[in-house]
């Protein structure tokens, strides 16, 4: 009878957990209760409880702690981010109330808030592995890949055995655009565990990696173990998927790509029809009138240009040509305008809903006023070259085009589009572990993106720059000619040898802005055409 295999040794992660978990456990009756309730779930009644005691020791850092986690659980971050601030000032060496505070700053959008803590945890202790990756990923958030790369190359070193310390410094090594590196990377993560279907994924993402025969077999293998978790199945669905695409099988990548989507579409709560109430309520609000009444409101710093798209419509290739400006300066896809907008809504709200609309029409000039410049100092923390133009990439914030024009009445704004079929496509054919729609309401999506920018395009005129990616394609210089003109830049030759560009860059198009623009995903989504039907039917006249 063989022996038995000595026992895995603990994950340092999970020690780690263990040990800020553990850290101030309650030390009064009160604190007892209140902690017996949020293992029970009885998460509602903590506060309650707390509050006369808060009321007489407002600084006991111990009560704060179980407020914050009590108030995260009940669906008040912002209550919870307030609560954990008193915490640390109250006891500065309370890590495990730092740590969630530097976490739940990062999840609500505030990466330039979050990082003075972790900076604050990984100086106390250096060789945390909790603190190092947040530190590493509060530096890729920020621009800063080198920092990033050290760390997580630092952890990968410490910690050969662990396949996400592999994937961490994959994705921070595509950035820079070291491919071969990166591919080395994400291999040693595939092999350190075969299950990781994002690891797979990545490689996969990569632009013409060919996978080996092995390879494949050890995808289709762990494919086939029914307990593998709907992420990772999905994910590796998706890789393999690639694989098919990339060989010629359009049939057989598509049943893969629609069998990864159907699992990912269950894992998500999506009402097409609150983002169509989104449109028409912002539609009836946001009028000419209404910006002319309050034209002198808000910030009137010119810095900012926001470059708005749908995802996968070459949004990311015009900040790269911009990019390239000596006036201009890149940064990433910032979070600050949604969580300005979920802040806005508190707990009232879901991201496509509208009572963020309802607070912000309320404002005084002041409060509009000041929401720019918070915006302006958040931003502050991503600009590291002091050019006079700094570009805010994030193709999601064209929802709240209303706010950015009342807070910072002054920015530019560019929007991308491509042809919908091949946006739609293209979002539908790339993995996301947060969820992905059907094809039917990426299409639906779409043509509500379509009615709220044409609607600002009417309403704003002048205000909004519109670029075609096949436009662009077919013409690089005139298109980035026009562009330039239209923020008011002169002609720079650098911007047509955009791929020479060395940032970071950190968005699922990182490879296809190193090398020139090419045509050749024009026309690329006409290889799945036979099963784009309800795809085109969503869409309407907008195909």
């Amino acid at each position: 009878m063989p022996a038995a295999a000595p026992p895995s040794p603990p994950d340092p992660w999970a020690r780690a957990m263990q040990r800020l978990a553990a850290q101030r456990p309650p030390a009064t009756p009160l604190l007892r209760q209140a902690a017996e309730l949020l293992q029970t779930g009885r998460d509602a009644l903590v506060e309650p409880l707390l509050a006369p005691h808060l009321a007489r020791r407002p600084d006991d850092a111990d009560a704060l702690y179980l407020l914050a986690r009590a108030q995260l659980r009940t669906g008040r971050p912002a209550q919870a981010i307030a609560a954990l601030r008193r915490c640390v000032a109250a006891q500065p060496d309370f890590s495990a109330a730092r740590y969630n505070l530097a976490k739940l700053l990062d999840q609500q959008g505030w990466p330039a808030e979050a990082e003075p803590e972790a900076r604050r945890l990984l100086a106390a202790e250096p060789d945390h592995p909790l603190f190092a990756e947040l530190m590493a990923h509060l530096h890729l958030a920020l621009g800063e890949h080198a920092a990033a790369l050290a760390i997580y190359q630092r952890l990968a070193d410490a910690h050969p055995s662990r396949a996400l310390s592999w994937l961490d410094l994959g994705h921070a090594l595509r950035a820079l655009g070291r491919r071969d590196d990166c591919v080395a990377a994400y291999r040693r993560a595939c092999t350190l565990r075969p299950g990781l279907g994002g690891a797979w994924w990545a490689l996969a993402d990569l632009r013409n990696h060919v996978f080996e025969p092995a390879e494949l077999a050890t995808m289709q293998q762990q494919l086939a173990r029914p307990e593998l978790p709907v992420p990772e199945r999905a994910a590796l669905q998706y890789a393999l998927a690639k694989a098919r695409e990339d060989a010629g099988d359009a049939e057989g990548a598509f049943t893969l790509y629609a069998q990864g989507a159907a699992a990912l579409r269950a894992r998500i709560d999506y009402d097409p029809d609150t983002l169509s109430r989104g449109v028409a309520r912002q539609c009836a609000v946001f009028t000419p009138a209404f910006f002319a009444e309050r034209a002198s409101y808000g910030c009137l710093d010119e810095a900012p240009v926001f470059i708005v798209s749908r995802p996968r419509s070459g949004s990311t290739l015009v900040e790269q040509i911009l990019a390239s400006h000596p006036q201009v300066e890149a940064t990433a896809e910032l979070p600050y305008i949604g969580a300005i907008a979920a802040e806005l809504a508190g707990r009232k709200d879901t991201a496509l809903g509208t009572a963020w609309l309802d607070a912000l029409v309320a404002l005084p000039p002041e409060r509009l006023r000041g929401l720019g410049e918070r915006y302006l100092a958040l931003l502050q923390r991503h600009r590291h070259l002091g050019r006079p133009v700094v570009l805010d990439k994030k193709p999601a914030n064209f929802f709240h085009l209303g706010l950015i024009r009342l807070i910072l009445p002054k920015a530019r704004i560019v929007e991308v589009r491509r042809t919908p079929v091949a946006s739609a496509l293209s979002i539908f054919k790339s993995f996301s572990s947060k969820g992905r729609l059907g094809l039917a309401e990426l299409g639906r999506y779409h043509r509500d993106y379509l009615a709220l920018m044409d609607h600002f395009q009417a309403v704003l005129p002048g205000a909004i720059t519109r670029l075609h990616y096949e436009d662009l394609v077919a013409d690089p210089e005139g298109q980035t000619r026009r562009l330039l003109a239209a923020l008011n830049l002169p002609f720079d030759d650098a911007c047509l040898r955009f791929h020479e560009n060395p940032r970071g860059v950190t968005t699922p198009s990182s490879e296809q802005v190193r090398r020139p623009i090419h045509a050749g995903a024009v026309e690329h989504w006409r290889a799945f055409e036979p099963w784009l039907g309800p795809l085109i039917d969503a869409l309407g006249p907008a195909a």
